[in-house]
């Protein structure tokens, strides 16, 4: 990702973990969805809303803006994702001149009194610039908004090894005694896993590349942990600040949750394999940003007894929403729609098995955390959690490849 620095890196992957930390249950979120709004709205604020929002972003209220746009060239630099940033106000409020310029070009409407008009313009923006996965903005006009700041961020991308799709059912843990639409794919690559440890407990991480840079991240960690203590860990394997012992470096046996290296028979010499079995999935989440205020330095913002914002326009202005609708999907091609189809081969006869292989095998079985991120720049794109995935399609036809996760961001 071009023109970002590791320093801006740094502070949005920080607030995906401090985000993680605030959250349970099966979700997904995008901190730079978030970062760059929080941090215009800091550069046309004052008093202690704009060291709220400064603290919460983690970068000096004089650079905010520089760093927002940064971000937002730098996002659009990234092959397969789509980022844009839309401000509206009422007809009646006159914005400061110096902080519009500060946008970026083309994203400044303005809305009057017929609010539902209005809705639907603010709605259709949302499809159009997620291509349809989120279909309306998360927030609803009232006559007392004069202003609304929203960001929209699309990330696609295809596998560069595609999973074969099979029918899973897991034996133990919350999934147990249900069908799921598994994904399984063996490579020579078994360094894609690992285990690092962690002071809450050992996590395995799998790196499922794309083809555009971006790679998905999966991280199962010990059963005991929470999702937000599995998923900062995984924000610290990508930024390649928590060791991590890669696959073909492990010794034999259960190394890691959900992980085994073990002797397999093979009918030839072959080197050390990578045996990956997950699930597809579809995670929608909706986040009220308010209900985490300190979290995003929004908690005097909200005081609708003075303004916080006299950079942004003479008005009086609070923040009276913030909310975040995310969608992630997971299939065997990627991130987009697709069919796969399949023909197996057999040898005739009964193999001979005269050499062993070993096989370092990765299962996530029960839930487990996601990280797609920038290969590059290790800026974590979007995250979630995963509790319950896609069952597997009834057919009536017997076993055999299911349709693709269609496309996703």
């Amino acid at each position: 990702m071009s023109g970002v620095t590791e320093e801006t890196v740094r502070r949005v992957n920080g607030l995906t973990a401090r985000w993680a930390q605030a959250l349970s249950g099966g979700t997904v979120f995008s901190a730079p969805g978030v970062w760059p709004l929080l941090a215009f709205l800091a550069d046309g604020a004052a008093g202690p809303a704009r060291a709220e929002l400064a603290g919460a972003l983690g970068v000096p209220d004089d650079q905010a803006a520089g760093a927002a746009r940064e971000l937002l060239t730098g996002l659009a630099s990234v092959s397969g994702l789509d980022a844009a940033l839309g401000l509206w106000t009422h007809h009646g409020l006159v914005l400061r001149e110096e902080w519009r310029a500060g946008l970026p070009a083309g994203t400044h409407g303005r809305f009057g009194d017929d609010l539902v008009t209005a809705q639907e313009r603010l709605d259709a923006w949302a499809a159009e610039r997620t291509g349809g996965l989120v279909e309306r903005m998360p927030v609803t006009l009232t006559r007392e908004t004069r202003m609304v700041l929203a960001g929209a961020l699309t990330l696609r991308t295809r596998w560069r090894q595609p999973f074969t799709e099979l029918p899973s059912q897991p034996d133990a843990g919350p999934w147990r005694g249900r069908t799921l639409r598994g994904l399984h794919r063996r490579s020579v690559r078994p360094d894609r896993v690992g285990v690092a440890g962690t002071p809450d407990g050992f996590v395995t991480a799998l790196t499922v590349p794309g083809d555009n840079g971006v790679d998905v991240h999966l991280v199962l960690g010990e059963e005991r942990m929470a999702p937000g203590q599995v998923l900062a860990a995984g924000v610290g394997i990508v930024e390649r600040g928590l060791p991590l012992t890669a696959g073909g470096a492990l010794p034999h046996g259960h190394v890691g949750p959900g992980l085994y290296v073990e002797q397999q028979p093979a009918v030839t010499p072959e080197p050390r394999t990578l045996d990956v079995r997950t699930v597809a999935y579809e995670v929608r989440a909706d986040h009220d940003l308010l209900a985490l205020s300190g979290l995003f330095g929004l908690t005097t913002a909200m005081d609708t007894g003075a303004g916080h914002f006299p950079g942004v326009s003479d008005h009086p202005l609070a923040v009276g929403e913030a909310r975040q609708s995310a969608v992630a999907r997971f299939g065997a091609l990627g991130f987009q729609a697709g069919a796969v189809t399949a023909v197996p081969m057999m040898a005739g006869g009964l193999p001979e098995f005269r050499y062993e292989t070993t096989v370092v095998r990765v299962a996530f079985d029960r839930p487990f955390g996601f990280l797609a991120a920038d290969r590059d720049s290790r800026l974590v794109l979007a995250a979630g959690w995963v509790t319950d995935p896609a069952p597997y399609p009834a057919t009536g036809l017997g076993p055999g490849p299911g349709p693709s996760i269609p496309p996703t961001f």
